[in-house]
């Protein structure tokens, strides 16, 4: 489990394919202090196993299921990427509630400088956007944010001065593929309330109250 803040940005330096699978080596500093063989570790957003400690970084084994569902498969020599270790037991959630499991692949639609801040528009697929609400959360590249706006096919979410200059959201370019996560939360409200609803159901607030979602 992890919180959507990010410790640092780490760096791409190979990625060696074998077989079905790619070693991914990235370069790093913060995350180190503590990391160990086995430990999972968050890489823009998706869960990965640390497989071997290097001199200046470490090395995850990225299967093929992850290089197509996410934009990790896209990565190349050089490229930043978002770093976060899972959060401890006795550690503040600062964030939202992010396991790692990437729901799907986000574009980058516009970028508009508002002062300091900059709106982001993302679309969306279908199965990410049904979990998508106002003020609600999401992760972007591992990134925790709060949705400003839902779209017919997208959301938009502010990004602020601390959020640009410390992940990799503040190199990214209009057309560029991120990784999307829905909160967990509205995961199991919605599947709790599909199981609840009949089938000719109508989810109205009126119903979710009857059904103890106040």
């Amino acid at each position: 489990m992890f919180t959507g803040l990010i410790e640092e940005l780490g760096t791409v330096q190979a990625l060696r394919p074998r077989g079905q699978t790619v070693r991914l080596e990235v370069r790093a500093e913060q995350v180190l202090s503590d990391l160990q063989i086995g430990d999972s570790i968050c890489v823009n957003g998706a869960c990965l196993t640390v497989t071997e400690r290097l001199p200046m970084g470490f090395a995850c084994e990225v299967v093929s299921e992850t290089l197509q569902r996410t934009n990790l498969g896209r990565l190349r020599p050089g490229d930043e990427v978002n770093l976060e270790r899972p959060l401890r037991a006795d550690g503040r959630l600062g964030g939202h509630f992010v396991q790692g499991h990437v729901d799907g692949l986000g574009t980058i639609a516009r970028m508009v400088r508002q002062g300091e801040e900059v709106l982001c528009e993302i679309r969306a697929p279908a199965e990410v956007l049904r979990y998508v609400v106002p003020k609600g959360s999401i992760a972007v590249d591992g990134v925790s944010l709060t949705v400003v706006e839902r779209l017919p096919t997208g959301f938009t979410v502010a990004l602020i001065p601390h959020t640009l200059a410390a992940t990799t959201l503040g190199r990214r370019q209009m057309g560029e593929v991120v990784n999307l996560e829905a909160d967990i939360l509205a995961k199991y409200v919605a599947a709790a309330v599909e199981q609840t609803a009949p089938p000719s159901a109508t989810i109205t607030p009126e119903f979710l109250a009857e059904h103890g979602f106040k």
